[in-house]
């Protein structure tokens, strides 16, 4: 039996998150600010609205008040 339209969807939306996931890990990691600008390049292809920046410092403050929530 054929997929139907809604089983693609639902799955292109899945493979978006995985891959989505893998740059936000990558983009945290990266150095330069090339290698930021390429991978920024590569999420906007399939997510126009993701900002790459904005995710990696709210990533970055939760890590932090975990941290420190940790140590009390």
């Amino acid at each position: 039996m054929p997929r139907t339209e809604r089983d693609r969807e639902k799955e292109r939306r899945r493979k978006h998150a995985v891959q989505l996931k893998k740059f936000e890990a990558r983009f945290r990691v990266a150095t330069n600010q090339a290698d930021k600008l390429a991978i920024a390049a590569k999420v906007r292809r399939f997510s126009p609205r993701i900002n790459l920046e904005e995710r990696a410092a709210a990533a970055a403050a939760t890590a932090k008040s975990v941290a420190q929530a940790g140590k009390k």
